[in-house]
């Protein structure tokens, strides 16, 4: 009989390996595992830094039933506080993004905060007793940049970036050299009906890239797929390759010019739902962030930035191609594979990883996993088992 414990899986010989179980996909009380010790203590992408450029410049951002404002003050500095007024627990920003001109004012008894989340006034305050504006600072939310990013983490004690990944900003740095440049062209939110490990399995494996749709053939023929290689790192991994020396257009648009340095196919993921990307030749930088909602409902956050101030042609076609054809191509085996994780003729499946680690194994899924049941089991010695 095939042993089914934690520790059983987590022993597993990779080239051998069986995936998860199904129910890891769909099971609401591993995914209140997963929200406690996974996604509570997360570094969340929230924005590029240039997006805060402003003083006054904000974006809210929701993981679960949590709204965080990040916003940067009159004086140039970054902060992360708590989407909700001190009084009776308002809401106090409902937009997306924005610029606050002023202080920030509960529309419900207009208590006043500043940029940093201090409380500058409370009507009606003079008449209370031992009333101290002190006492009503909104709590603050970690807060780092990195890799040109501005992230925020729910766990005041979270290990830093740079430790939880080392090397993690030069990979980027090297691949996408107009990193620091980069503007917000367009940020779009779909929901798809699929737990965000299934979105996050499909994104960080070549195998199924010349054997399903149309479109990732088409991704396929503008790389030196030859030189696709994947490559974990403890909390963050890559996956990309070289440009098609060869290719003469780019998502029907012509190029007038040999492969230059950032024209590669480059993909980071930051553990355990950030990604960003560049398409070849697309001279743009995409943002995949996968928000769960529930155990068989995740937002994916598209987000597309330039270092130009005019968008090239190849630019435009290539966020055409990624929202009309190759996105939707992907949300579909998504939810093809949400569904199929319920089948009775269905629990474990085989990873597809061969000895060379070559541009079709499947060794990235299974690092992920072993991240995922790390969180929820701790060390396969001394398994602790997550709700079942």
């Amino acid at each position: 009989m095939t042993d089914t414990t934690p520790q059983a899986w987590a022993e597993q010989p990779a080239e051998k390996a069986l995936t998860l179980p199904s129910r890891y996909f769909y099971d609401p009380q591993l995914f209140a595992a997963e929200r406690d010790r996974i996604f509570m203590s997360a570094w969340h992408f929230a924005c590029h830094v240039n997006e805060l450029a402003e003083p006054g410049a904000f974006v809210v951002r929701e993981i679960f039933d949590q709204s965080v404002i990040v916003i940067r003050d009159r004086q140039g500095e970054l902060h992360a506080f708590h989407n909700v007024c001190q009084h009776r627990g308002n809401r106090l920003l409902n937009e997306t993004r924005g610029v606050q001109k002023g202080v920030i004012r509960c529309a419900y008894h207009s208590w006043c905060y500043g940029l940093d989340g201090s409380l500058r006034a409370a009507p009606r305050s003079d008449r209370i007793a031992a009333f101290n504006v002190d006492d009503y600072h909104i709590p603050p939310v970690r807060l780092e940049v990195f890799a040109g990013g501005v992230y925020f983490n729910l766990d005041p004690n979270a290990t830093d970036m740079q430790t939880l990944f080392p090397g993690a900003e030069a990979a980027i740095r090297e691949a996408i050299p107009d990193l620091d440049a980069m503007q917000l062209i367009q940020e779009d939110d779909v929901i798809v009906p699929a737990n965000w490990k299934v979105i996050m399995d499909n994104s960080i494996e070549g195998y199924h890239f010349q054997l399903s749709g149309p479109h990732h053939v088409d991704l396929a023929a503008l790389i030196d797929f030859d030189g696709y290689r994947l490559t974990h790192h403890d909390n963050w991994w890559t996956y990309g390759a070289p440009p098609n020396a060869d290719a003469k257009q780019a998502y029907g648009v012509s190029l007038d010019r040999p492969p230059g340095n950032g024209d590669g196919f480059f993909n980071i993921g930051i553990w355990p739902h950030n990604t960003f990307y560049q398409f070849p030749f697309s001279q743009c930088m995409g943002t995949f962030m996968i928000i769960p909602l529930d155990a068989e409902r995740s937002i994916l956050r598209f987000g597309y930035y330039t270092p130009h101030d005019t968008l090239p042609e190849v630019t435009k076609a290539s966020m055409r191609w990624m929202n009309e054809e190759l996105g939707p191509e992907d949300i579909e085996l998504n939810i093809s594979v949400q569904k199929g994780l319920h089948s009775l003729g269905y629990d474990q499946g085989r990873y597809m990883i061969d000895a060379a680690r070559s541009n079709e194994s499947e060794h990235l899924v299974l690092h992920f996993h072993r991240l995922v049941f790390q969180a929820l089991h701790g060390d396969a010695s001394t398994p602790q088992e997550a709700p079942s």
